[in-house]
């Protein structure tokens, strides 16, 4: 697993838009934990119980310190966390009743950074899966991962050019892709369909937020929307996509099936989105077979 870890702080607040008003007291409203991208892949993985090797970058900063922390309180070896950056990311999420949310992510200096490959070559072979994260310090993983021979994951979010120079090479090498309908420029159909023929992934699979998520298999042309499970209250969607993405990971590799992958990560995120932050939420892998089983007794 390659992809960002930060430091997030949660706010909560009456509704969108803010109106302003120079002070607010939210008690218990403001939330402070370690999450990321790749942090939240990482964690709820390990929490489903994977073997999960971690490559990230922060700084040498207090921020850097709390991260390695939360890497380290959650069974992960943090050798592949590495203090190279002048500064760990940061980001700050308002959050409204329904769970809405606005995301602002400073990143400080990390675009500029690329991962030192040779630190990862040896754990590639002992892996399953490489789970690489869109984000620059991670780009240098995908060719010696496929070069390996080792399955790729990404999910490249939010894309309004579907030949975006960005995520580009991201999308060439992905064995399974996800991806969020916001932004895109076609219905979730023809996009899976373009992705295919542009870029061959086995597995597409596409947000739809509240809607639930559309899957596409390649190989016997499967495609079909699936609904969102209700769980719980919903407190706060951030990390719901991180979710989604992880638990369909943990359950195609156990089960080699991606529509009861896709079926259970859903429930998985419906429950992940009862929390207020973006880490947190996460169902151990025997109450997740628990909530997979009532979900099924109650549709």
């Amino acid at each position: 697993m390659a992809g960002l870890v930060n430091v997030e702080t949660t706010l909560a607040i009456d509704g969108f838009p803010l109106d302003y008003f120079p002070v607010r007291y939210p008690f218990y409203g403001l939330h402070t934990a370690v999450s990321g991208v790749g942090w939240n892949v990482a964690k709820a993985l390990t929490v489903l119980g994977n073997r999960v090797d971690f490559a990230a970058l922060i700084g040498s900063d207090p921020n850097g310190t709390l991260a390695r922390d939360g890497v380290l309180d959650a069974g992960i070896d943090d050798r592949l966390v590495l203090e190279t950056l002048e500064a760990t990311p940061q980001s700050v999420i308002l959050y409204d009743p329904s769970g809405h949310r606005q995301i602002h992510v400073d990143l400080k200096d990390i675009q500029s950074h690329a991962y030192p490959v040779h630190l990862v070559q040896p754990v590639l072979n002992q892996c399953d899966l490489a789970v690489v994260c869109n984000i620059n310090f991670a780009r240098p993983l995908l060719e010696i991962a496929r070069q390996a021979g080792v399955p790729i994951a990404t999910d490249v979010h939010a894309l309004a050019d579907l030949d975006d120079e960005y995520n580009r090479e991201y999308m060439a090498v992905a064995t399974i892709l996800f991806l969020s309908d916001e932004s895109l420029p076609d219905t979730p159909e023809a996009v899976a369909q373009y992705l295919f023929g542009r870029y061959g992934p086995e597995i597409v699979v596409i947000g739809l937020g509240e809607q639930g998520a559309l899957l596409a298999v390649r190989s016997d042309g499967f495609m079909r929307r699936f609904k969102a499970v209700y769980t719980r209250r919903v407190v706060n969607t951030i990390g719901a996509g991180d979710a989604l993405f992880s638990a369909f990971l943990d359950r195609y590799l156990r089960w080699g099936d991606p529509i009861a992958a896709l079926e259970a990560a859903l429930v998985f995120a419906s429950h992940k989105i009862g929390e207020k932050g973006g880490s947190e939420g996460f169902l151990n892998s025997n109450e997740f077979d628990t909530w997979i089983m009532k979900t099924r007794t109650e549709n």
